[in-house]
């Protein structure tokens, strides 16, 4: 039998393909076979339908403990995403002692002046922070005197490091919840209870249009 997939024979897309994700949360539903299946064990074994119903106890525990990690995955990018915000702040106000800034940035550092607000879109914040920098950062290189400034050259470090450690946490929140949207399909325990509470499958990081056009620029070029 030939492969499914032949790398070799095509077809192939010669111009590639963009990869996105998909704005959609998939209800988790069980049929009738299910409740059928419930049904005879407690009708023909009562010992099975008993550990059946501990295993649900468990499965529903599960469940719990897994939505908390969720929320303290999210919660670590918050956490980030703040720190770089504090940073944009001090580094603008070093900035701007020195030269007339940018509108933009200082719009950017007006916005978040008390913080990052809690529930506020992670990618949007993600995005205007980013381009704060990328107009921030022009200018500071401009300056020599800005550039070898002590402080600013610490938050530009601190700064290059923070990215990594968000790149690092939305890894980490993404696999979370591919673990999510896996299990909650794992019939028949597993699926049974997340069906019963009306779980539906949860959206993962997806990188804004900016960030993505950004990446494909030529940097050296």
């Amino acid at each position: 039998m030939a492969n499914e997939l032949d790398e070799l024979t095509g077809p192939v897309n010669a111009e590639g393909r963009d990869a996105n994700v998909i704005e959609r949360q998939i209800p988790v539903r069980v049929g009738f076979g299910s409740t059928l299946f419930e049904i005879a064990l407690w009708a023909c074994f009562i010992i099975p339908g008993l550990i059946f119903q501990l295993m649900k106890v468990g499965a529903r525990n599960y469940f719990q403990r897994l939505q908390q990690k969720i929320q303290a995955d999210a919660s670590t990018i918050d956490n980030y995403l703040e720190q770089r915000v504090q940073i944009l702040q001090n580094v603008a106000a070093l900035v701007s002692k020195a030269v007339d800034l940018d509108k933009e940035v200082m719009k950017t550092v007006a916005a978040y002046r008390g913080g990052v607000a809690p529930g506020a879109d992670r990618n949007q914040v993600q995005s205007q922070v980013d381009m704060a920098f990328g107009r921030l950062f022009p200018q500071v290189e401009a300056y020599p005197e800005l550039k070898a400034h002590a402080a600013i050259a610490d938050a530009m470090q601190q700064n290059a490091y923070l990215q990594k450690e968000i790149t690092a946490a939305r890894s980490l929140y993404n696999d979370t919840v591919n673990q999510w949207n896996s299990d909650i399909f794992d019939w028949p325990v597993r699926q049974i209870v997340a069906a019963r509470a009306g779980y539906t499958t949860r959206i993962p990081f997806s990188a804004s249009a900016a960030t993505k056009a950004a990446a494909r620029q030529n940097f050296f070029g």
